[in-house]
């Protein structure tokens, strides 16, 4: 498929200026922007194609060449040229320049700044905090804004200067015969700016390590793992630069008694035999701290669940309620006396299969079973 003219790509004439072309690729780059149109293979084919007639008419060399020669300028085997070559180097200088609002930066010198560092810490609570919420008063080491310079990195007074190596922008360029190559300027190392006298507390980085106090609310229904992000607590930004964030991981210790599975509870409730068999009713204390009483019935096995409706976890951020699953564990009695024996041994000599209906079954069918594969 043929290229299309480079001017027609940018909309504009061959006489346009500098200023011109730098506007008409600016606005047809901003429609077209992959950030503005994702998924869009269209929108992302003409950006690709407005950013490599802006390189080529954009560099005064070039453009002459393109004007005389056309596209076979920058083709194998025409003058030398190719449509890639410094590419990769010089967009970045494009895009710092056209769109430096949309990533919320700003054309010009460089402000020295660096956004503070993301912190993590690990807060372990009971599974009643979890229940109830609370109040976590945190105590961590961290870096927070110099007082003494305001963050700015030099001594009460001063202030830094731009770096006279890359002018305060943070890097330099150099040129190669038709190419410009672009790094980060090692004066002051892509900061763009320079301190001559430092601050005396910070040294120059415009934050110090203090011990810091804070305070976290904890909410009611929270789970094991979930993350809670405090905006703007985290490491202070060099040279007054602005802070990171803070992320809280809580885990729940173990229950000695209730197991967790989201917003419902589990409780394993061991029964005497006399208890199953005969039935009756137990009393179970709830996470809540109340008290719940859960009718057992009759002939009542181990494994059984009884539920009992909200008295689980409360669900986050929202007025539901989980429900709390008693299971039955039915106790074999042990360190029998002689007459208990005689009672057991009684009871066994007078039951029958519908005394043990399962365990009757089981026997029969696997009897069964084995004689039949015998056959």
């Amino acid at each position: 498929m043929a290229k299309r003219c480079f001017y027609e790509v940018l909309g504009v004439s061959r006489s346009c200026s500098d200023v011109e072309l730098k506007a008409a690729f600016r606005k047809a780059a901003m429609q077209y922007h992959p950030d503005r149109n994702p998924g869009d293979a269209t929108a992302e084919r003409k950006f690709k194609e407005l950013n490599e007639a802006y390189q080529i008419l954009s560099d005064g060399q070039k453009r002459a060449a393109y004007d005389r020669y056309g596209h076979a300028a920058f083709e194998p085997g025409g003058n030398g040229f190719s449509a890639g070559d410094g590419f990769a180097a010089s967009m970045a200088d494009i895009f710092d320049d056209l769109f430096g609002d949309v990533m919320g930066r700003r054309g010009g010198a460089r402000s020295g700044t660096t956004r503070g560092s993301d912190l993590r810490y690990n807060l372990e609570i009971t599974l009643e905090e979890a229940f109830s919420g609370k109040t976590a008063n945190l105590s961590l080491p961290t870096s927070i804004t110099c007082t003494a310079c305001a963050g700015s990195g030099a001594k009460p007074g001063a202030k830094p200067r731009a770096c006279s190596t890359c002018g305060g922008y943070g890097r330099v360029r150099a040129q190669q015969g038709f190419f410009s190559i672009e790094r980060t300027c090692p004066h002051c190392h892509g900061q763009g700016a320079m301190i001559d006298n430092p601050c005396p507390q910070c040294a120059g980085s415009g934050r110090v390590t203090r011990e810091r106090s804070l305070s976290v609310n904890v909410p009611a229904g929270v789970e094991d793992g979930t993350r809670i992000r405090l905006a703007g607590e985290g490491e202070a930004g060099l040279r007054g630069g602005p802070p990171g964030d803070l992320y809280i991981f809580v885990s729940t210790k173990p229950h000695p008694f209730f197991q967790r599975d989201g917003a419902d509870l589990f409780c394993r409730v061991p029964i005497s035999m006399v208890q199953a068999s005969l039935g009756g009713e137990i009393a179970v204390r709830t996470l809540g701290g109340g008290e719940t009483k859960v009718k057992i019935p009759e002939g009542t096995q181990s494994g059984k669940q009884f539920k009992v409706k909200s008295k689980g976890m409360p669900v986050l951020r929202s007025r539901d309620v989980g429900d709390l699953y008693i299971q039955m564990t039915v106790e074999t009695p042990q360190n029998l006396t002689k007459r208990q024996r005689e009672l057991l041994a009684e009871f066994e000599s007078l039951s029958s299969s519908s005394t043990h209906p399962e365990s009757s079954g089981f026997f029969a069918k696997m009897k069964d079973f084995f004689e039949n594969l015998g056959n």
